[in-house]
């Protein structure tokens, strides 16, 4: 069960990813041996999953950002995710409930790479039907959000 304690060393290192137990103790004001303690508790538990960079892939060249909707026949389902999982421009893969089975978000760089995919996917055998957006301004982006306990 994540408590409070939890919840301001999870908060920390939403600040600052990199940020060592004596920092996170110090931004709290909680023993550096129980921050310790606690970070390989959520390791652990899973609420932490990893430690990551952020990656800007407009920076790198990757300026089309694309979202696809897809409606996958049959069985197929796992099938076709674990394709788009395997696949390094896909960035996020959703099963997804309504109109569409899939959602799935590719960085390109450029309209020809994303057009090769899109084409890839529509003469895939399990897939019905396809729908791409290209995103025109990225908002926000992996975004994540301090964690206060009244969602829990």
């Amino acid at each position: 069960m994540v408590d409070d304690t939890d919840r301001q060393v999870v908060n920390a290192l939403l600040q600052d990813g990199r940020a060592s137990a004596r920092d996170v103790a110090a931004a709290t004001g909680i023993a550096a041996t129980t921050v310790s303690r606690r970070m390989d508790d959520l390791e652990s538990t899973g609420v932490i999953d990893e430690y990551t960079v952020d990656i800007d892939y407009g920076a790198l060249g990757y300026d089309v950002t694309a979202v696809f909707q897809l409606s996958v026949e049959g069985d197929g389902l796992e099938r076709v995710v674990d394709q788009l999982r395997d696949r390094r421009e896909m960035v996020a893969v959703y099963e997804v409930t309504g109109d569409h089975d899939i959602v799935a978000v590719g960085k390109f760089t450029d309209t020809q790479s994303m057009n090769e995919r899109i084409k890839t996917l529509l003469t895939d055998e399990d897939i019905r039907s396809a729908s791409t957006s290209v995103v025109l301004n990225t908002v926000c982006e992996h975004e994540q959000f301090p964690v206060d306990g009244t969602d829990v």
